[in-house]
C-alpha cells in the first residue's frame, strides 16, 4: 500500500509556482480559441451556404448536413433546424444573422446541461467522486486540474485513489499528478482489487479529514463485461460504508472521438448511472458539436470542458458562451 498526505510528502505551490497565463486572455478567449477548429469549420460551411437573400429549404437542408458533419447527430441537427427556421423561412436572412440564430437555439438546448459540480461535504468523510472513462479520454489529466482546481479555488483537500489497479501507468501517471496538486495519494499493488482500493482509500480518507476524495478507475472497454462487474463492485462495497456514496459518478470524455461519445455515455451510464459530464479536448478537432448531441440526447449535467493543456483550461460549463463561441461570435 502507499498513502501519501499532501501536507507532508507533497510540494506546496510555494515550491512549485504555476505558469503564468495572463497574458492569453479569460476564460471565453481561451474557450474561443480552444474551439478555433470548430468554429472555422462551421464558419466556411455556413458561408458557402448563405449565398442567397432569403432562407430556402435547399438552404436548410444544406445548414442540417453542416450540422450533422459536426457530429450533432441527425436527431439533435434536426430538431435545431426546425426551431431555427420557425421565423425565419423564406425572408431575407445575413450570415450573421444566422449564426446569431443558431446561438440562440444551442445555447437554449444547452441551459439545462449547465450544471457546476457542487461539492457538498458530508459530516462524517469525505464527499466520494468516482470517475470513469475510456483509457486515453484525458482521464487522469483532468482529475489533476480538479484537484488542483479544489485546493487553489475552494480550499479543499483531495485524496487520489487509483483504482485503474490493471495498469501500472495509470498508478504511476496518477502519482504525478497527486504530486504536482497537492493532492494525497493512496494505491495498492498493481493488480489488486479495485474495489478494496477504493474501500481502503475511503476509510484512509475519512482519518485523516480529507474534503474530497477522487477515485480513478479503469477504462478498459474491450472487456466490457469485466469492467461492468468492477466498477459494480466498487459502488457495491462503497455503499457499504455509507449508502449515499459515490456522492458524483463523472464521465470524462474525448471529444475528438465524435459520434463515438454517444456509445460511451450509453455503455457507462449502463453500468454505473453516470450523473455528470466532463468533455475534455475541444481544441483537438473539429468536432465541437458532439457536446450539443450529447446534451440534447442524454440531458446529463455538463460540469465542465476543457481546450486546453494548462490548469484553466478546464472550467464549468457555460452554455451561452459555449454555442456563441462556437459559432464565432464575441
Amino acid at each position: 500500500m502507499v498513502f501519501w498526505h499532501r501536507k507532508d510528502n507533497i510540494k506546496t505551490q510555494e515550491d512549485e509556482p504555476d505558469i503564468d497565463h495572463s497574458s492569453e486572455g479569460g476564460w471565453f478567449s481561451r474557450m474561443a480559441k480552444g474551439l478555433s477548429k470548430s468554429t472555422n469549420k462551421f464558419g466556411k460551411e455556413l458561408s458557402d451556404i448563405i449565398t442567397k437573400s432569403k432562407l430556402d429549404q435547399d438552404s436548410l437542408d444544406e445548414l442540417e448536413e453542416v450540422l450533422i458533419a459536426a457530429d450533432l447527430g441527425p436527431k439533435t441537427a434536426a430538431k435545431i433546424i426546425e426551431e431555427f427556421s420557425k421565423d425565419r423561412f423564406g425572408k431575407d436572412v445575413s450570415e450573421e444573422e444566422v449564426r446569431e440564430a443558431l446561438a440562440d437555439v444551442m445555447a437554449n438546448m444547452l441551459e439545462p446541461v449547465a450544471v457546476p459540480l457542487e461539492i457538498k461535504k458530508p459530516k462524517d468523510g469525505p464527499y466520494v467522486i468516482l470517475v470513469c472513462g475510456v483509457n486515453g479520454a484525458g482521464k487522469t489529466t483532468t482529475l489533476g486540474k480538479m484537484a488542483k482546481q479544489f485546493y487553489k479555488e475552494q480550499g479543499l483537500s483531495v485524496m487520489f485513489a487509483a483504482a485503474d489497479t490493471f495498469r501500472a501507468a495509470a498508478i504511476e501517471q496518477l502519482a504525478e499528478w497527486a504530486k504536482r496538486s497537492n493532492t494525497a495519494f493512496f494505491s495498492k499493488d498493481v493488480g489488486a482489487d479495485a474495489a478494496s482500493v477504493a474501500y481502503e482509500a475511503y476509510e484512509k480518507a475519512k482519518e485523516e479529514g480529507i474534503d474530497v476524495l477522487i477515485i480513478d478507475t479503469a477504462g478498459r472497454l474491450q472487456n466490457k463485461q469485466n469492467l461492468m462487474e468492477e466498477l459494480k463492485k466498487i459502488v457495491r462495497v462503497l455503499q457499504k460504508k455509507d449508502e449515499n456514496i459515490p456522492h458524483s459518478v463523472l464521465l470524462v470524455l474525448d471529444s475528438t472521438t465524435g459520434q463515438n461519445a454517444y456509445s460511451q455515455v450509453e455503455i457507462f451510464n449502463e453500468m454505473v448511472d453516470v450523473t455528470g459530464l466532463i468533455v475534455t479536448k475541444l481544441d483537438g478537432s473539429a468536432k465541437g458539436g458532439v457536446l450539443i448531441g450529447l446534451a440534447d440526447q442524454f440531458g446529463i449535467p455538463v460540469h465542465a470542458i476543457g481546450v486546453g493543456e494548462s490548469v484553466e483550461d478546464l472550467r464549468p460549463f457555460n452554455a451561452r458562451d459555449y454555442a456563441c463561441s462556437l459559432m464565432g461570435l464575441q
